[in-house]
């Protein structure tokens, strides 16, 4: 059994999610905490080591552990530093994986949530066995992560990758996180998709709508969905246009990779072939014809609350002996 077991960590804004995993993908034990109730990194890494120092007893100790893989908020895999992550309390550049090597006395590897993400996808899920593809993230934000010729793409200072900030309208939607205009994220994310809905109720009040119903407060992209599979034309329409612009980018994303699937994966995938049919009509129209009807449209096969832990654990296995 020695070292056939690895730590996966997922540090986020709010919370932080911790497991160790065997090489099959079988999460064996897990934790989480508060991330932002720590204002010191140190306070952090205290309650972590804690806490995980207990899971790793209840596996039969630290021999058994190859690794520890952390993905992270701008996460530098390079460095192995957090460099000025927007979401995190700790500011500045925070040597994150250089500080749990110090506590476990493991080897440590660190990079960003997104490229976890995809490195899970190519060690336990829906893209095992490629060595071309691309996965993006639909949650809050968007988040991507471009497997080519079987490496994960870091380009040369480590932050290659963040296909969510590609400008695809030009002079669009004002994006209040980093000032852009015209950024994916500020439209196919769940919140593009509720400022999306705002904006239509605005711009065509002769349009009947139960959304209409509730408050710009309450509406959000739980609701849209809830309106549209009960056959809300207003609804219908923001996954069209959601679509169309997720579409277009996906296109521009293929002639970039040539990818061999693009695996979507978070909370907007769920509203199922509302999005996916335009997603898949708009990206490829916009294909050249030597792209055309080549490239998978796959959902995430990894469970959505133990992607993190397991993307940020595949990343161990890839340590040299």
């Amino acid at each position: 059994m020695s070292q056939q077991l690895a730590v996966g960590i997922d540090i986020g804004g709010t919370n932080t999610k911790f497991g160790i995993v065997d090489r099959r993908g079988n999460i064996l034990c897990q934790d989480r905490m508060s991330t932002k109730a720590h204002e010191e990194v140190t306070m952090f890494l205290e309650e972590l080591h804690q806490r995980l120092t207990k899971l790793i007893e209840q596996v039969g100790g630290i021999e058994n552990i190859r690794g520890i893989g952390v993905g992270a908020p701008n996460g530098n895999y390079y460095t192995g530093n957090i460099e000025y992550a927007p979401n995190l309390r700790w500011k500045g550049i925070v040597p994150l994986a250089q500080m749990l090597e110090d506590l476990f006395g493991l080897p440590t590897v660190l990079t960003n949530d997104a490229n976890a993400a995809a490195l899970g996808e190519m060690t336990y899920g829906s893209a095992r066995g490629m060595k071309d593809f691309i996965t993006i993230t639909l949650g809050t934000g968007v988040g991507s992560g471009i497997v080519a010729n079987g490496q994960l793409i870091y380009g040369h200072d480590g932050f290659a990758g963040e296909l969510g900030h590609v400008i695809v309208v030009p002079g669009g939607r004002l994006h209040p996180g980093t000032g852009a205009r015209g950024s994916l994220e500020s439209y196919a994310s769940a919140t593009g998709v509720t400022n999306t809905a705002l904006e239509l109720l605005e711009a065509h009040p002769e349009l009947d709508s139960m959304l209409r119903n509730h408050s710009r407060e309450e509406i959000d992209s739980k609701l849209i969905y809830e309106a549209a599979i009960k056959g809300d034309k207003l609804a219908i329409e923001i996954y069209e246009f959601t679509g169309k612009v997720l579409g277009e980018a996906l296109a521009n994303f293929v002639m970039f990779s040539s990818p061999e699937a693009i695996v979507l994966f978070g909370g907007l995938t769920q509203a199922g072939d509302l999005i996916m049919r335009p997603v898949r009509e708009h990206m490829e129209v916009n294909l050249l014809p030597i792209f055309q009807n080549k490239v998978k449209l796959l959902f995430s096969e990894l469970k959505e609350s133990d992607a993190a832990i397991l993307g940020a654990s595949a990343m161990a296995w890839e340590m040299k002996d």
